[in-house]
């Protein structure tokens, strides 16, 4: 039966928002707790993965959800499935995600359920978000960033301004990297919103063992971050405070914080289970159901008990048939399982010239100035920075000098000393259609951007199955260069190649630097470019040949492919007289050297970039002399150095005529200030020439 519309409703309605809006409302409330119920009818099924509802969020989140336009950008936590409901997604679309179901919208059965990643015409775009307690900040402040670089380039491609709606916990609240974002956004004026739902719970935790202070209080410390509190189980008044914020952004007034106080009626997580620890709690909470509460504002204002049953009535309907037909629906191919670790790159051949008739030789700092420059100059929606990369010094190697002075303070900028921020907001970046180019200003530092790197850009075009890879190209100054000392000299390769869903990039001259760096941009995926600060002005005795003549304005290099830097003569390797060794960065140097004492009996193969491998080349060349060498910067105890030796012995074993020798510095945490004892910790040609010399007398 259709929903009365009676003439007491219309006469005694005098609310702020429109019936159909609150009526809606109603149904999307009602379809939300009849699912939350329906999973704790089912646990056998629905509990099989873990899985959280919105129980005492919904009004706050259909307020939002319902809200957003076809052109918003939305960052969601994991117990926001009513405002998916809002936007417009089905049950049945969620509880294929519950179920791990094989047409999962979001991501094909990989991730858990009220984990989106949507891109599909008439709905707000969600990139991406990791399990979302304070780490989808500075991605989705990285939207935001990009939205205002796009329109302050005349690139915007909007109907309309777009928001972008960052929802929070609270207790998500008090991470570092959340004020990393709120930091941000308020020095750019960023026009996001930063929906905070506080329920005063953690996971067993109190608010009060927590924090000090919620979050609306917290906002205060931040100048420029309008802030507003909501009671966030009352729709209406939900309802017209995310219009009033929504607007505030779309109308460029910058960044505000809505502060919605809620109930938790329902489990943490269903493998954490109310029961085991609300006690009292639950029955005080209890009292501000957002459902009966919307229930008595529409009865209060006209609306009658059967039009109301009528939509209760439909959405158990609804939501029963949704769930017996996410059941019958088919699970994911297993052959599928390893798709999407990386978007598939435009860049798969050489191209332009290497050495220009009219080339003169630049050192690879300058090279890579170079090829930003190019990048910067060709793509208008590329955007560089970091610490100290702005005009004022241009880098502290230089390495961006003239940049923001040829193309301004918004596309060249310094950022704060903010290493996840510099990180994660490239996803966001990404997502809005900005192209980043970021630097961490020595390889020692980037720890901080771990957690972004790990969780958000990494995974991102795997577990939103292939919709959301992030086009973002990472700049890391690496190595030790002479009394560096221990925070500015580290090698750090081994940890972030144990990073799955990045590629990482070392080249070792000025047109590698040049060729890869612009390959690096042209990736669809993350890309970690690793600069050794000794090879960029070839000041290093032994590394001359860093400097080569620069390559043309085409010039690029595919990721993937190694180099032989040096060949072996062909009757020492048939006399098995010969070894190759494989490396990179500074290694190539210290092994020409150290090969000199070797003549005609050393092969030297860069592999230019670690992942992806080229393995091939490695095995090629390892068949051809059975004798290898890997050198490597780093300390070797559980290298990447020692990692390559082992697939090379037990995979090429029966064309090895010695152990894989591996070459490295002393395993000790650090490098130490003094150059006497930095020299002692470090390989060195002589070191490689000795241990070539045992290699090839084995």
């Amino acid at each position: 039966m259709a929903v009365e519309e009676t003439a007491r409703a219309r006469k005694m309605l005098r609310s702020d928002v429109d019936r159909t809006i609150l009526l809606d409302a109603y149904t999307h409330l009602c379809t939300a707790r009849r699912m939350a119920d329906l999973y704790d009818e089912h646990r056998e099924v629905c509990s099989k993965y873990v899985h959280s509802t919105s129980r005492g969020h919904e009004a706050i989140q259909l307020a939002a959800g319902m809200q957003l336009a076809p052109h918003d950008y939305a960052a969601l936590y994991y117990r926001d499935e009513s405002m998916l409901l809002g936007m417009g997604l089905e049950p049945y679309e969620l509880m294929l995600q519950l179920m791990a179901k094989r047409d999962d919208p979001f991501s094909g059965g990989r991730t858990y359920y009220g984990h989106p990643s949507l891109r599909r015409p008439g709905f707000p775009t969600i990139p991406h978000q990791s399990s979302a307690t304070g780490m989808q900040a500075i991605p989705a402040t990285g939207m935001a960033h990009g939205i205002a670089y796009l329109e302050s380039q005349g690139l915007a491609s909007w109907p309309a301004p777009p928001a972008v709606l960052c929802s929070l916990g609270d207790g998500s609240v008090t991470e570092g990297e959340v004020a990393e974002a709120f930091q941000m956004a308020v020095l750019k004026k960023l026009p996001i919103v930063y929906l905070v739902q506080d329920n005063d719970w953690g996971i067993s935790a109190t608010g009060a063992e927590m924090r000090a202070m919620d979050a609306y209080e917290y906002a205060a410390g931040f100048k420029g971050l309008e802030r507003m509190t909501l009671n966030g189980a009352d729709f209406v008044e939900s309802y017209t405070g995310m219009q009033k914020a929504i607007a505030h952004v779309r109308s460029r007034k910058g960044p505000i914080l809505v502060h919605a106080r809620c109930p938790l009626l329902g489990h943490h997580t269903s493998g954490v289970r109310r029961e085991w620890y609300r006690g009292d709690d639950l029955s005080i909470h209890q009292q501000r159901d957002p459902l009966a509460h919307l229930e008595a504002y529409l009865l209060a204002h006209g609306e009658t008990e059967a039009t109301l049953d009528t939509l209760r009535t439909r959405a158990t309907a609804r939501v029963a048939a949704d769930f017996q037909k996410a059941l019958a629906a088919a699970d994911p191919d297993p052959a599928t399982f390893d798709t999407h670790e990386f978007a598939p790159t435009p860049i798969t051949e050489e191209r332009g010239r290497r050495i220009p008739a009219d080339a003169t030789k630049v050192v690879m700092v300058d090279a890579a100035l170079h090829a930003v420059e190019e990048i910067l100059k060709d793509h208008p929606e590329a955007l560089f920075y970091g610490q100290d990369v702005g005009g004022r010094l241009g880098g502290v190697f230089r390495e961006a000098a003239t940049l923001a002075g040829k193309y301004g303070d918004a596309r060249v900028f310094n950022t704060p000393i903010q290493e996840a921020y510099i990180v994660g907001s490239t996803a966001g970046m990404s997502a809005v259609g900005a192209k980043p180019i970021v630097e961490i200003q020595f390889a020692d530092y980037i720890w901080p951007a771990m957690n972004q790197l790990v969780e958000e850009l990494s995974k991102s075009c795997y577990l939103s199955n292939g919709k959301f890879p992030i086009q973002a190209l990472i700049r890391v100054p690496i190595g030790a260069y002479g009394g560096g000392g221990p925070y500015h000299s580290g090698s750090v390769e081994s940890t972030l190649l144990t990073i799955r869903g990045i590629k990482i990039v070392y080249p070792s001259n000025a047109a590698d630097m040049k060729g890869l760096l612009k390959a690096a941009f042209y990736d669809p995926n993350p890309v970690v470019l690793l600069e050794h600060k000794g090879l960029y002005w070839s000041k290093v005795p032994g590394t001359t040949d860093a400097k080569t003549p620069e390559p043309d304005h085409d010039y690029i290099i595919p990721l993937g492919r190694a180099a032989t830097v040096q060949q072996a003569n062909a009757d020492k390797i048939a006399a098995g007289e010969s070894c190759v060794v494989i490396t990179y960065g500074m290694g190539v140097y210290w092994t020409k050297e150290a090969a000199r004492a070797y003549e005609g009996r050393v092969e030297i193969i860069d592999l230019r970039t670690l992942n992806p491998l080229d393995w091939q080349a490695v095995i090629t060349a390892v068949q051809r002399h059975g004798r290898t060498c890997i050198v490597t910067e780093e300390p070797l105890l559980n290298s990447f150095a020692e990692s390559l030796a082992g697939r090379i012995s037990k995979e090429c074993f029966k064309h090895l005529d010695a152990p894989v020798w591996t070459i490295g510095a002393a395993d000790l945490p650090a490098v130490a200030l003094n150059v006497d004892l930095e020299k002692m910790m470090l390989p060195s040609a002589e070191k490689v020439a000795k241990a070539l010399g045992e290699l090839l007398r084995y």
